[in-house]
């Protein structure tokens, strides 16, 4: 292709990772890209998977061709055609990948990982760029983190069973029946005998729990220390709440591919259908591409309108979000106007009640929250009291929405690769609203879907926690009446939720 032929892709830009710059990717070794492409028609609210599928089908058949015959003029091989996902994935040699998408591979080693990275921004034929709507998997740099705690001191945290932490929240009666709960997971695994053990110990049988391999991702237990504590702490906490649902695990690679992948296979799975999904991994707003952040939440957009909860942790760093400059930041998805943002708190318990519960900030950790940079106010938190964010002087999406338990030394007891440990984070409160939100569609006889405009609707169906705040060093944000951006509009009341969220009326 010659220079004039060519545009960017929008949003393609990216600087250089990271870490020690080992030399060019060998040109034969293969790469797989997964090419997003634009619908600009939206899908209509509570429209079936399969209607959605067929309907894109059809509408986006003239877009799919162009790809593939820039596919085909390029050496490359088209693996995968998904019309509901809008997604074309090409493969090929990496000097073929290089020269179709204007783009030059390089290795780096970071952090004991090795990689491959890319810096400025992508380009195709001017007669495709408007059809797409990113290209994923030419960088393959840690893309998130697992928002999991560890107590400094494990001899003096406090551990509960997830169903116990469940119980203390009040909530409703019920298994969480028909429904299924989606888990993202970008790394780790788990093993069949831990989910047998942790739920004898909770006296609960085990759910259905299966795999489901995304883009290469598998599962993958054997690190104690590492993602299977992740993973068993999604599984275990969403079971126990819901444990009659249905456990859907997405494994993908820790990457922005492997995580817009995961997002959208889960979205778009007919098989297992999940209702509610539950996602435990991200990173501060800043370090995301353009083009990733609209790819997911165009698969965020289409969960809303198939009638899936989202649900994401905002994050362990307070309100620094793990970013070293002196400002506040938010975690992304949580930030993500279709997602429910899930912040932390500390919780003290005696005989089966909370005897109080204030804003998670311990040890250096905490709940992570406060002012989006990438979205604005969204309608549903006009009349919430967003403040303007500390650092930016700008108002924008507020974040959390919602929390729960998350400090390590008021953890969860879980069981990890045979061993019991005592785990927290803000990774345990997606999937304990997830498990809460599968007893609602059980109760309701109908998904909730998107909960947002409801919830603040009638902040009073949740605890409003005052007390605490997410700041590391001066930077962050206090607790307060109402909705604060470090526990949004508090933690769940049970009763009251299944009340906000009674069954639709009939005619």
């Amino acid at each position: 292709m010659t220079h004039s032929s060519v545009a960017h892709i929008p949003g393609s830009t990216r600087h250089a990772p990271p870490g020690r710059l080992l030399g060019e990717i060998d040109p034969q070794t293969r790469v797989e890209v997964s090419v997003y492409l634009k619908d600009i028609a939206q899908p209509p609210a509570r429209i079936s998977r399969r209607a959605l599928r067929e309907a894109r089908h059809g509408r986006l058949a003239h877009k799919f061709a162009a790809i593939a015959k820039f596919a085909t003029a390029n050496g490359l091989e088209v693996t995968l055609e998904d019309p509901a996902r809008r997604l074309v994935k090409l493969a090929g040699p990496a000097e073929k990948i290089q020269a179709a998408f204007g783009a030059k591979l390089q290795r780096f080693e970071h952090a004991g990982r090795t990689f491959v990275g890319r810096s400025g921004s992508l380009s195709v034929p001017h007669d495709i760029v408007d059809q797409i709507e990113s290209v994923l998997g030419l960088d393959t740099r840690p893309q998130a983190t697992s928002k999991i705690a560890f107590p400094r001191m494990p001899e003096q945290a406090s551990g509960y069973l997830p169903n116990a932490v469940a119980a203390f929240y009040g909530f409703p009666q019920g298994t969480g029946k028909g429904e299924c709960i989606a888990l993202i997971e970008l790394g780790g695994g788990y093993n069949e005998s831990d989910v047998t053990a942790a739920f004898g110990a909770m006296n609960l049988a085990p759910p259905t729990v299966v795999a489901v391999p995304v883009s290469g991702g598998v599962n993958a237990p054997g690190d104690p220390n590492g993602a299977d504590g992740e993973v068993a702490l999604d599984i275990q906490v969403a079971g126990g709440a819901a444990p009659g649902a249905r456990i859907a695990v997405y494994f993908a690679p820790n990457t922005d591919q492997g995580f817009v992948d995961a997002i959208s296979a889960a979205v778009h799975d007919e098989q297992n259908g999940p209702s509610i999904l539950s996602i435990s991994w991200g990173s501060a707003e800043s370090t995301w591409t353009q083009q990733s952040v609209a790819s997911m939440g165009t698969a965020f957009a289409d969960a809303v309108a198939l009638g899936i909860s989202v649900f994401a942790a905002s994050g362990d760093s307070l309100a620094a979000d793990g970013v070293s400059d002196g400002e506040a930041h938010v975690d992304f998805p949580a930030s993500c106007p279709a997602v429910v943002g899930c912040g932390g708190t500390k919780l003290t318990a005696e005989s089966g009640k909370i005897a109080g519960e204030t804003v998670w900030n311990s040890d250096g950790g905490g709940s992570g929250g406060g002012v989006s940079t990438l979205f604005p106010l969204p309608d549903y938190q006009d009349k919430a009291g967003v403040p303007i964010s500390v650092s930016t002087g700008k108002p924008g999406r507020g974040v959390p929405d919602v929390a729960g338990d998350a400090d390590p030394n008021s953890g969860y007891r879980i069981m990890v690769d045979g061993q019991s440990q005592i785990v927290g984070g803000t990774s345990a409160v997606a999937p304990l609203w997830a498990g809460l939100f599968a007893l609602l569609n059980e109760a309701r006889g109908t998904a909730v879907g998107q909960p947002h405009a409801a919830l603040y609707a009638d902040p009073q169906a949740l605890r409003d926690i005052t007390q605490g705040d997410n700041k590391t060093g001066s930077i962050g944000y206090a607790a307060g009446p109402g909705w604060d951006a470090c526990t949004g509009l508090g933690t769940p009341d049970g009763a009251a939720l299944l009340q906000a969220f009674a069954p639709p009326k009939t005619s």
